[in-house]
């Protein structure tokens, strides 16, 4: 009787590692919200590392979060450093290129809780006397990632706080 189960057991589980381990490495996760604002004034809020965590969803998931900014007051080599609770995690931001107007590129680091580098952008492309602001995400997924999206969407996950994100920016920028 209990090896029949033991048998059924290890199938199970050979079966969700063998998925898990099909599923792809490559994400991106993006977003896009239209502002009544000029380009100039919304790549400002994107390339201020000081201005944008003051729509950054995830720093509002920890009143007590340590913050410490380095580097340039903004653009390229603007660095960011956050350690947060189990919400927040800790990381580092930094801005690798700017394009004035049209694109943020920065390398995000996880440390904690689980390491990984990811790349953002946010790009800013007119339309009309709006803006049309995107924010994307692409990196690569671990074994445990992949293990975790099969329960938990990367897309959904991230998604929606980027959606807050833009939305508080949008409020920002249209104010």
């Amino acid at each position: 009787m209990l090896i029949p189960i033991c048998i059924a057991i290890a199938s199970v589980v050979v079966f969700f590692v063998i998925v898990a381990l099909m599923q792809s490495t490559d994400f991106k996760v993006s977003r896009s919200v239209k502002v009544k604002a000029s380009t100039a004034k919304a790549f400002e809020q994107v390339n201020d590392l000081h201005l944008m965590n003051a729509w950054n969803p995830w720093v509002k998931l920890d009143p007590n979060i340590k913050q410490t900014y380095s580097g340039a007051a903004a653009g390229v080599g603007a660095v960011y450093d956050w350690d947060g609770n189990k919400n927040v995690g800790a990381g580092r931001q930094t801005i690798v290129e700017t394009r004035p107007s049209e694109l943020v590129r920065m390398k995000l680091e996880f440390f904690r809780p689980f390491a990984g580098v990811n790349e953002v952008q946010f790009t800013c492309v007119p339309e009309g006397d709006h803006t049309v602001v995107t924010w994307s995400m692409t990196g690569q997924r671990n074994f445990i990632m992949k293990a975790m999206g099969l329960f938990y969407s990367m897309d959904k996950m991230c998604g929606d706080s980027f959606e807050k994100g833009l939305a508080d920016m949008k409020k920002i920028v249209e104010a």
